[in-house]
């Protein structure tokens, strides 16, 4: 007897089930710290294999985990591109396979896209909860694409700022984030204009070069840096990297992916799932970066989440 087919889960059916990225942090926190456990948590995942397709300046990456404890198997497809010319198409594009981790049948096909944006924000969420400084009242973030808009959601749910600013290097689409969203957002003319006294700094930005500069940043100020995923890609100076403690999704793949971390030679000092294990100090009196990935163990629990919610409802 064949395997049932397996089923599609398109955006809209995502996004129902995973309305809010809040939902995720219980399950990313757990999947963080088992991913800093080595052995003893049970995830198995490599560092993502990325094509570059360099005649249409992309990337396909392909990112596969197994969690042993949640006893889910996933790969994930994404595709990022730089669209100079035809802005109408997302730099970034995703879909998630689950598998039936039992006998290797898939089970379902789903939109990645609603998914990686969740849980990147998520993350960011979590490391932004024990990094923070007290009494944090400026947000600011750069950059006004589809992970502002997930950033600027999880954040104004799970936590008061006072103000919140945000630059775009075209301005349009600041001043059309700030329309779009609910709650006042201070549009800014520069990145420094931005950052000058935030408390919390978001980067969310498709630069190659650096476009934060640590002479911007107030003493004690934590910055969640999440774009700039190839080794020679910038978003941060060396002077924000060295000055500040330095915590990543994973040691492998900041030493392997991030120009942040490569070209400045920032040291790491710990991983976000070992700051949620207890085993080593969050530091929210000191100015830290988050530097964020993306691992494939995010992804799996959230496709996870997604269809265990589909499949009570069918």
């Amino acid at each position: 007897m064949s395997a049932a087919p397996p089923v599609f889960l398109g955006p809209e059916v995502v996004e129902k089930h995973l309305h809010s990225a809040s939902l995720l942090i219980p399950a990313l926190e757990a999947a963080l710290a088992n991913f800093s456990s080595g052995a003893d948590g049970g995830v198995v995942q490599p560092m993502r294999t990325v094509v570059p397709v360099q005649k249409y300046s992309g990337f396909l990456g392909v990112m596969p985990a197994y969690s042993a404890k949640d006893d889910a198997l996933t790969t994930k497809l994404v595709t990022f591109y730089e669209h100079k010319k035809d802005s109408s198409v997302p730099s970034h594009q995703a879909t998630i396979l689950l598998f039936d981790p039992r006998n290797g049948s898939l089970k379902a096909v789903m939109d990645g896209s609603v998914i990686t944006a969740k849980r990147t924000a998520a993350v960011s969420a979590i490391a932004t909860k024990f990094l923070m400084p007290a009494h944090s009242e400026v947000l600011c973030i750069l950059g006004a694409g589809v992970q502002a808009y997930s950033h600027y959601e999880v954040f104004t749910e799970q936590f008061s700022f006072k103000e919140v600013r945000i630059w775009n290097r075209t301005k349009e689409n600041a001043l059309k984030f700030a329309r779009s969203v609910k709650g006042p957002v201070q549009v800014c003319s520069s990145a420094q204009e931005a950052v000058t006294g935030a408390d919390v700094i978001i980067t969310v930005t498709m630069a190659t070069k650096p476009i934060l500069f640590g002479e911007w940043i107030k003493p004690g100020a934590h910055i969640n840096a999440v774009g700039a995923s190839r080794p020679d890609w910038r978003e941060l100076d060396d002077e924000v990297m060295k000055k500040s403690v330095l915590y990543v999704d994973s040691r492998e793949a900041a030493l392997n992916e991030s120009g942040d971390v490569i070209l400045s030679r920032a040291e790491i000092f710990a991983e976000l799932g070992e700051v949620v294990k207890g085993t080593k100090p969050a530091l929210p009196e000191k100015t830290t970066v988050f530097k964020s990935l993306g691992i494939a163990i995010e992804d799996t629990v959230a496709a996870k989440l997604v269809y265990d919610s589909w499949s009570a409802g069918n």
